[in-house]
């Protein structure tokens, strides 16, 4: 079985990290990728509507685990402590993925390409004298921005298809 690898969408809020996420993660599949994401929430997930029998399960009933078992769809509502890192989760729950891109966790080292809209912030979050800046492999931008890692261009030709590319080279490849 080939390795897992490991890559982090970041960016400021409402930057477009879930709309890139979604882009890149497409063009993975389209490549033959096995892929699966997972999503950093700073609120808690909302466990389905109330009054629902699943809401119930796991709600009034305070199960541990709840699996939601219908046509073509599998959803899991898990209590666990907030303490998991990207890559613990990626090893417990999406075993067999050629990719797992993750959605934020900034603060944790992975490899990151950052998502930066000039209308949301006037800087990315990457900082060249950073110690962390070495994980950035690229910052997808639609601005005209200058920066100490690849900046692509949201007006470039083909700009998806070429950041997949270094996100597959850069991703970091995770022990089993």
């Amino acid at each position: 079985m080939a390795a897992t690898r490991i890559l982090s969408i970041v960016g400021r809020k409402n930057s477009g990290k879930t709309t890139l996420a979604v882009a890149l993660s497409a063009e993975y599949v389209r490549r033959g990728k096995r892929v699966m994401t997972i999503k950093h929430a700073s609120h808690p997930a909302q466990a389905d509507t109330p009054g629902t029998d699943s809401y119930r399960h796991f709600h009034e009933g305070r199960a541990e685990r709840v699996l939601i078992a219908s046509p073509d769809v599998r959803i899991l509502f898990e209590r666990a402590p907030d303490d998991q890192d990207p890559v613990t989760l990626a090893r417990r729950y999406l075993d067999g993925a050629d990719l797992v891109l993750v959605e934020g966790f900034t603060a944790f080292p992975l490899p990151k390409i950052e998502v930066f809209r000039t209308e949301v912030a006037d800087t990315p979050l990457f900082n060249g004298d950073s110690d962390a800046a070495d994980q950035w492999l690229a910052i997808v931008t639609d601005g005209d921005l200058e920066a100490d890692c690849r900046v692509l261009r949201f007006r470039d030709t083909m700009w998806l298809q070429f950041l997949a590319n270094i996100g597959w080279d850069g991703a970091r490849i995770i022990d089993p």
